[in-house]
């Protein structure tokens, strides 16, 4: 398959300096392209790869327009990343729509679960009683949506993820642990996309809430009574305790973990590997970890954190009799 460099600039706009006819044969990155691919430039500090790029065409800001343009196409724009995302869609949407069923063969769909008539359900889906998916959804292989769980308009569901798993509840009697029945359901938003083996629990009593927009990578657990807002992202292997709220257009790195019955509030950004164990409720970047060291280094610096509470005690008794002093 391929596009010209003219009918990619009529479609997402920009500006085109060099040979409209160029044809575009794929997309690669400035290290890789050859001279029939596009790329593209958004970080400064990769500008260097610019001069040993064999592209045919780069996407550029107006800033790198001359850098780009020696000896190939440039498409400039405001955006580059932007421009390069949208593309990206352009080139899936020109590769034509898969002709498999839209619900397949073997996908277990029970008969009071609703799938609006664009929406795709791929091999080995199962969808429990009382599920709905909106239109424009795609739920790729072996995802479940169980009982009463909603999908709202033009998600997309990776290979793998379980939407509505009973949440961790357990009540301790006698040594033992008794089951709480999960009564709740997920309701999960439009324009959500879950990576590929994410798991959303149900809520115990209230839905667990995915809204608008939010982007979850692959391997994330969301525990049970857990609110996500909107166009909130999170990277691979976060981990969200029951009951946490996380606001708006918030980022978690990976590996991050945030603690259950805890408030973030909107546009707060949490570092990878961080361990999130109070609430925040002013937006920024937050980070949380032990910094990598040796391991030599690693267990003198742990060794002396033990000690941190002991110190600040002497401090305090040393600061005391310092003002003692002064006094008399």
């Amino acid at each position: 398959m391929s596009l010209t460099l003219s009918a990619i600039v009529e479609r997402l706009g920009g500006q085109l300096s060099g040979s409209p006819d160029l044809t575009i044969e794929g997309l690669a990155p400035l290290q890789s392209a050859h001279a029939h691919q596009i790329s593209f430039l958004s970080n400064p500090k990769y500008q260097n790869q610019l001069a040993e790029s064999e592209a045919g065409c780069v996407i550029v800001a107006p800033a790198f327009e001359s850098l780009a343009s020696v000896g190939r196409a440039v498409i400039v724009t405001d955006d580059p990343y932007l421009y390069f995302a949208k593309l990206t869609r352009l080139w899936k949407q020109t590769l034509g729509s898969d002709p498999s069923p839209r619900i397949h063969p073997s996908a277990v769909v029970h008969p009071q679960a609703e799938v609006a008539q664009d929406a795709t359900i791929g091999p080995l889906c199962v969808l429990e009683r009382g599920s709905r998916v909106g239109p424009g959804s795609i739920l790729k292989s072996r995802v479940t949506l169980s009982e009463a769980c909603v999908v709202g308009a033009r998600c997309i569901l990776h290979s793998g993820v379980v939407i509505g798993a009973d949440g961790f509840g357990f009540a301790p009697h006698q040594g033992q642990w008794e089951k709480i029945e999960q009564l709740g359901a997920v309701r999960i938003g439009d324009d959500v996309e879950i990576g590929a083996n994410t798991c959303i629990d149900r809520g115990a009593l209230e839905d667990t809430v995915i809204e608008d927009g939010v982007k979850l990578d692959n391997l994330i657990q969301i525990g049970h009574n857990v609110h996500i807002g909107a166009h909130t992202a999170m990277a691979g292997c976060v981990g969200v305790a029951g009951s946490a709220r996380i606001g708006a257009h918030c980022t978690v790195g990976g590996g991050a973990v945030v603690l259950g019955h805890l408030t973030l509030v909107d546009h707060v950004h949490i570092s990878a590997a961080s361990v999130v164990t109070r609430s925040i409720f002013q937006p920024g970047n937050y980070t949380g970890m032990f910094p990598l060291d040796t391991n030599a280094n690693w267990e003198k610096n742990a060794a002396t954190l033990k000690q941190l509470t002991r110190l600040r005690e002497r401090i305090k008794a040393l600061e005391a009799d310092i003002h003692k002093k002064k006094e008399t």
